[in-house]
């Protein structure tokens, strides 16, 4: 494959670069919610890529339905790009991966996936960018493309039966989200009154919706509420 090098950019770059909530993730180690982000069941073919320098890291032929709410992988693309370290936050052991190049935070590996590996990659959406499989040649990622060449990929697997998405009575779930998320309605002036408040780092639009994504650390959801009231 490759020997090309994806060497993290200045912080000052990144933050130009990504979105609040990219930045808080890659850079900062956050978790965001499950279920509401951009891949956690996207079946596309191509592949995964760190959303901060480029670098090559999961396949959508790796990709399967955990049921947890994140994007789910049973390996990486390939050796050297993802590695592992020791995570004892909140006084538990896991581990934790990482990109080689840029040292992008990207989530969690457990040893609860489905066959071949028995291993679940549980990564953030908002580490990644996905590069669709009829993009890669124009993209630089011709390397990657073979598999897709077909048109044939493998079977989305589902497995539900981990400690995430089951954990055992009494147990916590092995991911947890260190952000949250919450839906208030309103227009484009309340849209941009959240933006503007420390801790929130994510405000879309849903239908007459605002999907609202903060840290729960720095601005609790009833402040947020609070100042949707007064926009009304």
């Amino acid at each position: 494959m490759p020997s090309k090098t994806f060497a993290k950019p200045p912080l000052a770059e990144l933050k130009q670069k990504l979105t609040p909530l990219q930045f808080e993730v890659t850079q900062n180690d956050a978790t965001e919610p499950p279920f509401r982000n951009d891949f956690w069941d996207n079946h596309a073919a191509g592949i995964y890529v760190d959303v901060a320098t480029g670098e090559p890291l999961f396949s959508s032929v790796d990709k399967f339905e955990s049921g947890t709410g994140w994007p789910s992988f049973t390996r990486p693309i390939e050796d050297g790009h993802v590695v592992s370290k020791t995570d004892t936050t909140y006084g538990v052991v896991r581990t934790e991966v990482r990109s080689s190049g840029g040292d992008s935070h990207l989530g969690h590996v457990f040893e609860d996936g489905p066959a071949p590996t028995g291993l679940r990659y549980c990564i953030n959406s908002a580490s990644l960018r996905f590069v669709p499989a009829d993009h890669l040649v124009a993209e630089g990622y011709s390397a990657y493309a073979g598999p897709f060449v077909s048109g044939k990929t493998a079977p989305v697997v589902v497995s539900t039966d981990n400690a995430c998405a089951k954990p055992p009575p009494g147990e916590k779930a092995g991911c947890e989200a260190t952000l949250d998320t919450a839906l208030f309605t309103g227009g484009p002036t309340t849209a941009a009154a959240l933006r503007g408040v420390p801790g929130v780092l994510e405000v879309d639009t849903e239908a007459d919706q605002l999907r609202v994504v903060f840290d729960p650390k720095r601005v609790a959801k009833a402040d947020l509420a609070t100042l949707v009231q007064s926009h009304r």
